[in-house]
């Protein structure tokens, strides 16, 4: 499958969150913890918001996180307080950059770990089912970038939480008339240059592992001997796959059929249901 981070909160460099952590992503990308696989170096990518910019850049390459000078270059220069980091185990479509996370559609990014079970049977009527104004901005093969723009069809941009239902909704009964029993697999992350939503769901009911970070203030309580803590404001929050590292009191996991909002004047977590 595949690892990811979301970050929300005061402008940092993105190295400090990329490389600096004891567990950081691109340890990740050879020595995933909790992963499917323990290698993820099938691609990778990151998103991040600028101020007065209306949509995210991103950075997508195909070859593995570790090796990458120009990821180096990027994440030790640029300064952002909203951005994704992806990296890629693929399952089965194929290793390029348009299969690479994150996904960017007007001022929307979207990241996913996990899959669509018997995917090949399922694709056509998945595909039929995008609006088909959205369907020529589809550039990739993957299933993650199709569950993209099934949300953006069923309102990504008005309201999330809903639309990620209906597009999980649809997934399952189109697994269902199929024959596949459990055709759902995910986590996925959603910005809009603001917030972020953050959902954990399988057909299961046995998803990837998800995590978010404790309340600053209640870590600076814990650990006030880091640096970091100080450096950054009480909202400032991250999403990940697997912990960045064994800090005592940091990671909590999202529950099971979940999903969060990470944004300005409080967190949220809800329950969560295809529709």
């Amino acid at each position: 499958m595949c690892r990811w981070i979301a970050y929300s909160g005061t402008p940092v460099l993105l190295s400090r969150i990329l490389f600096e952590p004891e567990h950081n992503l691109i340890d990740q990308s050879l020595h995933s913890r909790l992963g499917v696989e323990t290698t993820n170096g099938d691609g990778f990518g990151i998103g991040w918001y600028q101020r007065d910019m209306a949509s995210p850049a991103v950075l997508r390459d195909t070859g593995p996180a570790w090796s990458n000078r120009n990821l180096q270059e990027v994440a030790h220069h640029v300064r952002s307080g909203l951005f994704f980091a992806h990296i890629r185990a693929t399952t089965g479509t194929a290793v390029q950059q348009t299969n690479c996370h994150p996904f960017r559609w007007g001022s929307r990014l979207w990241m996913h770990n996990g899959a669509i079970r018997d995917f090949p049977r399922l694709r056509r009527d998945l595909v039929l089912a995008v609006d088909p104004a959205l369907y020529p901005d589809i550039e990739g093969s993957t299933d993650s970038e199709l569950m993209f723009f099934l949300a953006l069809t069923f309102g990504l941009a008005d309201d999330p939480p809903d639309a990620v239902a209906r597009m999980a909704g649809l997934i399952e009964e189109t697994g269902h008339r199929h024959g596949v029993p459990q055709p759902l697999q995910m986590t996925v992350a959603v910005a809009d240059g603001e917030r972020v939503w953050a959902f954990r769901y399988s057909s299961e009911r046995s998803s990837r592992s998800l995590f978010y970070s404790s309340r600053v203030d209640s870590l600076r309580a814990l650990h006030p001997d880091l640096s970091f803590l100080r450096e950054v404001s009480d909202e400032t929050r991250l999403v990940v796959s697997e912990p960045l590292g064994n800090l005592p009191g940091a990671w909590h996991e999202v529950p099971e059929s979940t999903y969060g909002v990470v944004q300005p004047g409080g967190d949220e977590l809800h329950d969560f249901r295809p529709r």
